[in-house]
């Protein structure tokens, strides 16, 4: 069925969008990528793909989706680090909120089946009171970011209400894997591998308390997959159902990597949720979906990929 299908992936050279786009392709469909290349990059493009360097709020977004007539659109582009957002909150709206609005009018335009969404359940809830939280856990983002995704979220449920575009809501917890970047500034398993294969003592900002829910991208991909023809017009958690604190993350990978030093602890920075977990019970009444890779399967997975993958600057000690 999905041989005729197209499907446009936003931000489809970057960490997630590239692996969805590969998957995509390998199951049939016919995929188109925007991706303006701020986060994305160049070899993370399948060139069975076609490619569109540009912004999702630029006026050529509507050209596209006359050009292409996707079927199913990802939308994945998106500032994602938090700390930027709280410096530059318009930027910020501009990409998430602005450029999420000018997706939803093209797909509109031109009847799309299906859009679905990658949101954030790891800073959409804030700091809530219980966890694991569920998809009624009150929304109370403390940044920037967690906000921007959240007004993007109404945006879309707002259009099905009014023009019937049928939607998936997916709130990712803390997404990690092979590609993401490990000099960024989110992405903190990728980060702290790196470090520790370049022999540097990687940063923890707080005392390392703060958990995260941390899911393996594979697990993300195969959510996406499965809301093309199920989960119509829900919001849905999508994670492991586990916090993970910052220090046992650290400890695994110390064990991984055989490295020897301690964490370098700084101050905690502003706008960080502390503790956050995510029940995912509706995307697996939903979705059929849940997590296949757990959290020490993963880390090796991804460990085995950035040694392959990035040469370290010095040896281990």
């Amino acid at each position: 069925m999905a041989e005729s299908r197209k499907a446009l992936v936003t931000g489809g050279a970057g960490f997630i969008g590239s692996q969805l786009v590969d998957r995509l392709l390998s199951e049939g469909f016919h995929v188109a990528i925007i991706d303006d290349l701020t986060a994305g990059k160049i070899q993370n493009l399948n060139t069975s793909a076609s490619f569109y360097h540009t912004d999702i709020a630029h006026s050529s977004v509507d050209e596209i989706f006359s050009r292409e007539q996707p079927d199913v659109v990802f939308h994945l582009a998106a500032r994602v680090s938090v700390t930027h957002s709280a410096q530059n909150p318009l930027d910020n709206a501009e990409v998430n909120i602005i450029g999420t609005l000018k997706l939803l009018e093209a797909a509109r335009r031109i009847g799309v089946d299906k859009f679905i969404f990658s949101s954030t359940g790891g800073a959409i809830y804030g700091n809530p009171e219980e966890n694991p939280c569920t998809e009624l856990t009150p929304a109370d983002p403390i940044s920037p970011y967690g906000l921007s995704k959240l007004v993007a979220e109404n945006y879309i449920k707002l259009y099905h209400r009014l023009y019937r575009l049928n939607y998936a809501n997916l709130r990712y917890g803390n997404v990690y894997g092979p590609r993401q970047d490990p000099y960024g500034e989110a992405g903190v398993i990728a980060i702290f591998i790196q470090a520790m294969r370049d022999g540097h003592r990687p940063r923890i900002f707080g005392d390392g308390t703060q958990e995260r829910d941390f899911i393996y991208v594979d697990d993300i991909v195969e959510a996406n997959i499965k809301a093309i023809d199920s989960g119509h017009n829900r919001t849905m958690n999508i994670g492991s159902g586990e916090g993970t604190s910052v220090n046992r993350l650290f400890e695994l990978l110390k064990a991984d990597l055989h490295f020897h030093q301690e964490a370098d602890h700084r101050p905690r920075r502003p706008g960080e949720v502390h503790q956050i977990s995510l029940d995912c019970s509706a995307a697996q009444e939903h979705l059929n979906w849940a997590p296949q890779v757990s959290l020490e399967e993963g880390l090796l997975k991804t460990v085995e990929y950035y040694g392959s993958e990035i040469a370290p600057s010095r040896r281990l000690a």
